[in-house]
């Protein structure tokens, strides 16, 4: 489709649920030019820290669960790791290794929703999961396998799938007996398996041509892949803690969103996710994931958006091998959680959400009572990049109809992996030419 001098071509998005949220995307094109790109957010989490300003500091984890019912192990292990820095409290290695295992089962189980059931049929040419699951039974049924063997570990370790109740402060009320991680085992082969064919198959998908100029920002863990802990850093040379991080983070509000929009003081938007972990750490993967990664194409660094989906199926053979690895030689934590006693302070901790770093910070009380809560949350982070490459996509795309375009917009965005309980058809687009 082309358009002369003096055109103008508006996308207007009158409603976009994303990560709890809900908001609205405009694109504006003049000359062939795209001008303007609005994407409004507004996110449920800026409620929850002030919910949690007078509550007592071990209610974090389990409150700020309630976030999210697809990552709720983030915000309970983010929770966690703040309150053990406000409390200068280290615990066992055997309690951090369990909690390694919980968010990796947490990982399976969204990576693979995102992968299978939202953003692959957009590569294949379908509606939604329910087309693809007719034309490709056998691919939505695997995803379905692999998914349920995460939701199998959150059971097994957090005591169920959804906002898991045997987490808190310190560690876990109870650890899971040996035998019960045992038998972990085979059905974690068996996702492996399965993750090792996902990578395959989405490596086939036929991807834009794009690449995002991008300042990469995720936790760096000494030897292995972050997860649950680790140094912030970024891809232009930056290395310090959580707290140091925090203040960096300037969240600005923005006159067409009442979602904040976060930018490191000084410097330009960044991402957080897996492209960004994947640029950070990607020498850290395990044997089998960095093998699945070489297979794929992938270099040391990927930064075409739309094969964040390839990212995310090898993130997908990480966790599935890492879980193997710490279910075989598990010990269970005796005791299971560190004695935390509160004191006057401010913690702060940061962890891998499967959709980018989340960060906490909490100021308590001698008596463990929350006086400030600050919540950054993945997407926040994420905003402004989310808008760049949208400005990017339709400016490399405009040549293509209105439903193209439209279907080439909906890519774009959940190639940051929007929240499964968004519609799989979620964007409602109308193009106006003149």
């Amino acid at each position: 489709m082309s358009h002369g001098s003096g055109s103008t071509r508006s996308i207007s998005v009158d409603g976009l649920a994303r990560v709890e949220g809900e908001g609205s995307l405009k694109v504006e094109v003049h000359d062939g030019h795209v001008t303007d790109v609005a994407l409004e957010i507004f996110e449920p989490p800026r409620y929850f820290e002030a919910l949690l300003v007078g509550r007592h500091f071990t209610e974090a984890p389990d409150i700020t669960a309630r976030i999210c019912g697809i990552c709720p192990v983030a915000y309970q292990m983010s929770a966690c790791a703040a309150m053990e820095d406000a409390c200068a409290v280290t615990v066992d290695e055997r309690i951090n290794r369990l909690r390694r295992l919980l968010y990796c089962g947490e990982w399976i189980q969204s990576h693979t929703l995102h992968i299978y059931l939202l953003h692959a049929p957009d590569f294949l040419g379908y509606a939604d999961a329910v087309e693809l699951a007719e034309h490709d039974r056998a691919a939505v049924e695997r995803g379905l396998q692999i998914k349920r063997i995460g939701n199998l570990i959150m059971e097994t370790v957090g005591g169920r799938a959804v906002h898991p109740v045997n987490v808190r402060v310190g560690g876990f009320y109870r650890a899971p007996d040996a035998e019960s991680i045992a038998s972990l085992a085979e059905p974690l082969r068996r996702a492996r398996d399965a993750a090792l064919a996902t990578v395959d198959w989405v490596a086939g998908f036929d991807f834009p041509d794009v690449s995002g100029d991008y300042r990469f920002v995720a936790l760096r863990d000494v030897g292995r892949y972050a997860v649950e802990g680790g140094r912030p850093s970024s891809s232009d040379g930056l290395d310090m803690s959580p707290a140091q991080l925090a203040g960096l983070i300037v969240e600005e509000h923005v006159v067409r969103s009442t979602a904040l929009h976060a930018r490191l003081s000084g410097r330009d938007p960044y991402l957080t996710g897996p492209l960004a972990r994947y640029g950070l750490n990607g020498s850290s993967l395990t044997p089998l994931a960095a093998d699945a990664a070489s297979r794929a194409g992938l270099g040391p660094v990927c930064t075409n958006p739309f094969r964040s989906i390839v990212v995310r199926a090898v993130e997908l053979v990480f966790a599935c091998e890492e879980a193997l690895s710490l279910v075989e030689s598990y010990t269970p934590p005796d005791p299971p959680a560190a004695v935390v006693t509160p004191r006057a302070a401010t913690g702060t901790g940061a962890t891998e959400a499967p959709r980018g770093l989340l960060l906490h910070q909490y100021e308590i009380d001698a008596s463990g009572t929350i006086q400030r809560a600050r919540i950054v949350p993945p997407t926040s982070q994420n905003q402004l990049t989310i808008e760049a490459d949208l400005r990017l996509v339709v400016q490399n795309a405009l040549d293509l109809s209105d439903d193209e375009l439209q279907w080439r917009c909906e890519q774009a965005v959940r190639n940051h992996d929007p929240c499964i309980s968004c519609a799989a058809h979620f964007l409602d687009i109308t193009v106006v030419s003149s």
